[in-house]
C-alpha cells in the first residue's frame, strides 16, 4: 500500500510503498478515505519531538471503512464507516492520561496512508451527516476542544465564552460546541476576515489581538467579562486573559504556540478566584461525548482545503503558513 513518510528531519515527506497491514487480535485494519493535518505533523517533520525514529508515517486524524479485524468477536465492525480516536492507551484515570498514553502518528504509524491498523476500542461510527473529508477533520481537534470546553471548563448554557486565535481546528470546534451548548461566544484573531467567518458560525463578535488594547475593546463590546476562556497560544497575551475572566472564571488552555508569558500576575489570579486549567486531548468518555454532540447537533467541521495524498508536502506547507480557516484534509 501507499503511505506518506517522514524520511529525514526538515526534509519533504515522501510517498512510499509499505507492506500491507494485518490486524492482530483486538485490532482492525481501516481502509482510509480521508485524513486531516494537525500542527503536530509539521512539528514531527521539523524534528521537534524527542525520540523520533524514522521513517515514520504521520497523521492522527482519519476516517474510512473497516476492512478486516483480528478477532472474530469484532467481526461486526467489518464494512462499517468509522472515524478514529487518535488518543491511544489513555489509561484508567479520567482526570489525566496515564504513562502509556500517546497520540496516533508518532511513534505509531499514522493516517497519511491508504490503510491503518488501530485498536478496535479506538473506532467510532462516522457521523452520518458528514462527508469523508469532514469526518476526518473531527477527531483530534474535536476531542481537544470538547475536553477543554466541557470536561475541564464545565461550560454551561447561558454562560459567556471567549475562544482565542479563531481559525485553527480546535478553536473552531470550541466555538461550535459552545454555541451548541447554548453559550454566548466571542473570539479573537489577527485577521478581520477570520472574525467575520466566526460570526457566520455563531460568534457574537471578536477583536484583533494585535491591537494593544484588545482586552479593553473586547470587554466593552461583550458588555462584561467571561465565564470561560479557551486558549491555545499562551504568550504575553495570556496575562490579559485573567483580566477578561469573571471572578471565579475558568481559563482552559491546551497550547503554548506563542511561548510562556513573560509576566503572569498571580495576585490577580488568586484574589479573583480564577481557575487556570491545563488540558490536552481527551479520554474515551470525552471522545464519546464529543461524537454524540456532533451527531445530535449536526455540527459540521470547517474544512479549509483538500489535497490529494500525494500532495501531503504541499498540505504541510499550507499548514505551516498558518493562513487556514479550518482543517486541512488529505483525500485518499
Amino acid at each position: 500500500m501507499k503511505a506518506v513518510q517522514v524520511v529525514a528531519i526538515k526534509k519533504p515527506v515522501a510517498l512510499a510503498d509499505v507492506p500491507a497491514l494485518v490486524a492482530a487480535p483486538g485490532f482492525a485494519v481501516v481502509r482510509l478515505k480521508a485524513a486531516a493535518l494537525n500542527h503536530r505533523d509539521v512539528f514531527i517533520q521539523q524534528g521537534l519531538y524527542p525520540g523520533i525514529k524514522l521513517p515514520v508515517t504521520p497523521g492522527s486524524d482519519g476516517a474510512g471503512i473497516v476492512a478486516s479485524v483480528g478477532s472474530e468477536a469484532d467481526a461486526t465492525w467489518i464494512g462499517c464507516e468509522v472515524i478514529i480516536n487518535p488518543a491511544l492507551d489513555w489509561g484508567a484515570d479520567p482526570r489525566a492520561q496515564g504513562p502509556s498514553f500517546r497520540i496516533l502518528g508518532m511513534p505509531d504509524a499514522g493516517t497519511f496512508a491508504e490503510e491503518i491498523v488501530i485498536p478496535v476500542a479506538n473506532l467510532a461510527p462516522k457521523p452520518a451527516h458528514l462527508t469523508w473529508e469532514q469526518a476526518a477533520a473531527l477527531p483530534l481537534a474535536g476531542l481537544t476542544a470538547w475536553r477543554a470546553v466541557f470536561t475541564r471548563a464545565q461550560l454551561r448554557a447561558g454562560e459567556r465564552v471567549l475562544v482565542t486565535g479563531i481559525g485553527g481546528g480546535a478553536a473552531l470546534f470550541a466555538l461550535q460546541f459552545a454555541r451548541a451548548a447554548g453559550a454566548e461566544a466571542w473570539v479573537t484573531s489577527s485577521a478581520p476576515e477570520k472574525i467575520a467567518r466566526a460570526r457566520a458560525l455563531g460568534a457574537r463578535g471578536g477583536v484583533n489581538y494585535r491591537d494593544a488594547d484588545w482586552s479593553e475593546q473586547l470587554l466593552k463590546a461583550a458588555g462584561g467579562a467571561f465565564d470561560v476562556i479557551v486558549d491555545s497560544a499562551g504568550g504575553d497575551g495570556f496575562t490579559k486573559l485573567v483580566d477578561c475572566a469573571k471572578p471565579g472564571g475558568r481559563i482552559a488552555f491546551f497550547g503554548a504556540t506563542a511561548g510562556n508569558p513573560s509576566l503572569f500576575e498571580m495576585r490577580k489570579c488568586f484574589f479573583r478566584q480564577i481557575n487556570v486549567l491545563g488540558t490536552t486531548m481527551g479520554s474515551p468518555v470525552d471522545f464519546a461525548g464529543m461524537t454524540n454532540l456532533v451527531a445530535a447537533a449536526k455540527i459540521v467541521p470547517t474544512v479549509d482545503r483538500v489535497f490529494a495524498l500525494a500532495e501531503a508536502e504541499q498540505a504541510l506547507r499550507h499548514m505551516e503558513a498558518a493562513a487556514q480557516f479550518g482543517k486541512i484534509v488529505l483525500k485518499i
